[in-house]
C-alpha cells in the first residue's frame, strides 16, 4: 500500500515553521488596560496576573512599553471614583471623565496608538448593571440612547473606535445614528456581537469594580447553550453598522469564531480571551502543570486559526515580547 508521509513535514523546528499555515504578530493583539480615578500609583488588581489598575500616568508608561514592543492597540476600560457612580450612569457621558481625559493625552503622546473604549454603563452604575434599570429590569431603549452619549463622549475625545459591550438591542444602531448625527463619521464600531453569559468573567468583574448588586447578566448576555441566537446577533450588529464585530469569550467559543468568519468573511473579525480563559492558563503554569508561554501560544493560535483577524488579550504584552526575541530584535 502506498502511503503518505507526514512526518517530514514537523521532524525538526525548522520544518514545522516552514509548514506553518498560521501565524501571529504583534499586530494582532489589542491589549485592554484599565485606568482608574483616586489612585495615586499603579494597583495590582486581585486575582488577575500581572493586570493593574493604572493611573492617568502609569498607564503612559504602560502603552509605551506595549509600543515598544509592536503593540498599536488598546481597549481602553474607565473605573470612576466610587461617588460618582448613579443609578442612571451620567458621569459615562461626561466629557472630563477618565476615559475621555485618557483619551486625549494618550493621543496626545501616540498619535500612531488606535484606541479601542469599552460603551458600557457597568463601571458606572450605582448597581451594576449595562444598563439602565427600572422595576428592577433593564429599560433596552432609555440604555442605548445613552450608550450613543457615551459614544459620542469618546468619539469626541479622539477615539478610534467605539466598543458596545452591553448586549442591549439596537445599541449598535443607537451609536451609529449619534456620531453621525454629531459629525463622527470617522469613528468606526467594534460591536461586542456575540457576547456570552460567561462564568469566566470574574476576575474581569473585579478589574472593573462592576459586580452586580444584584441578580446576574443572563436576561440580555447571550446563553451560551445557543447557536442561531449569536450569528442572528451578529447579523444584526453588522446590518445596523457595525464596522469589526467580536465573539466573546473566544478560547471556549472558537465554534462561534468559525461560524462567524465561514458565515461573514468580509468583516473583522476580533476574538477576546477573557479573563477567566487567561487566569485558567496562569494558574496552570503556577501549579506547574503546564509551561505559561506554551500554553499561551496555542490558545491565541488557536482563536487565530478558528478565523479571528484580531485577539483582545491580557497576556498581549507577554507575546509580543516574545515575538520580537524570535525575530532577533532583542
Amino acid at each position: 500500500m502506498e502511503f503518505k508521509r507526514h512526518h517530514p513535514y514537523r521532524l525538526d523546528e525548522a520544518s514545522r515553521n516552514r509548514h506553518a499555515e498560521v501565524h501571529l504578530t504583534a499586530e494582532n493583539f489589542i491589549y485592554p488596560l484599565f485606568v482608574r480615578e483616586g489612585i495615586h500609583e499603579k494597583l495590582p488588581v486581585e486575582n488577575f496576573a500581572e493586570v493593574y489598575h493604572h493611573t492617568p500616568e502609569s498607564l503612559l508608561r504602560e502603552v509605551e512599553k506595549a509600543i515598544s514592543q509592536g503593540i498599536n492597540k488598546i481597549l481602553l476600560f474607565g473605573i470612576p471614583d466610587e461617588h460618582k457612580k448613579s443609578e442612571y450612569a451620567e458621569y459615562a457621558y461626561d466629557e472630563q471623565n477618565i476615559v475621555s481625559r485618557s483619551i486625549v493625552t494618550l493621543k496626545k503622546h501616540f498619535p500612531e496608538l488606535m484606541v479601542f473604549t469599552d460603551v458600557c454603563l457597568c463601571s458606572y452604575t450605582s448597581h451594576g448593571h449595562c444598563g439602565i434599570i427600572e422595576n428592577e429590569s433593564i429599560n433596552n431603549d432609555k440604555t442605548i440612547e445613552v450608550l450613543g452619549q457615551v459614544a459620542v463622549c469618546h468619539a469626541a475625545a479622539g477615539a478610534d473606535f467605539v466598543a458596545p459591550s452591553a448586549m442591549m438591542d439596537g445599541q449598535v444602531w443607537a451609536i451609529h445614528k449619534a456620531l453621525h448625527s454629531n459629525g463622527y463619521d470617522k469613528t468606526r464600531i467594534l460591536a461586542y456581537a456575540a457576547k456570552y453569559a460567561s462564568a469566566f468573567y470574574g476576575p474581569f468583574r473585579t478589574a472593573a469594580l462592576s459586580t452586580p448588586a444584584f441578580g446576574d447578566r443572563k436576561s440580555y448576555q447571550l446563553d451560551y447553550r445557543t447557536i442561531r441566537q449569536g450569528i442572528s446577533e451578529i447579523e444584526s450588529d453588522i446590518a445596523e453598522g457595525a464596522d469589526w464585530i467580536m465573539i466573546k469569550p473566544a478560547h471556549t467559543y472558537l465554534d462561534m469564531i468559525l461560524r462567524a468568519r465561514q458565515l461573514f468573511p468580509q468583516i473583522p473579525l476580533v476574538g477576546y480571551h477573557v479573563s477567566g480563559e487567561y487566569m485558567m492558563l496562569h494558574l496552570l503554569a503556577e501549579k506547574g502543570i503546564a509551561d505559561a508561554l506554551s500554553v499561551l501560544w496555542e490558545t491565541h493560535y488557536a482563536i487565530k486559526r478558528a478565523g479571528a483577524d484580531f485577539i483582545i488579550s491580557y497576556a498581549s504584552t507577554i507575546l509580543a515580547k516574545q515575538l520580537l526575541k524570535y525575530e532577533g530584535v532583542q
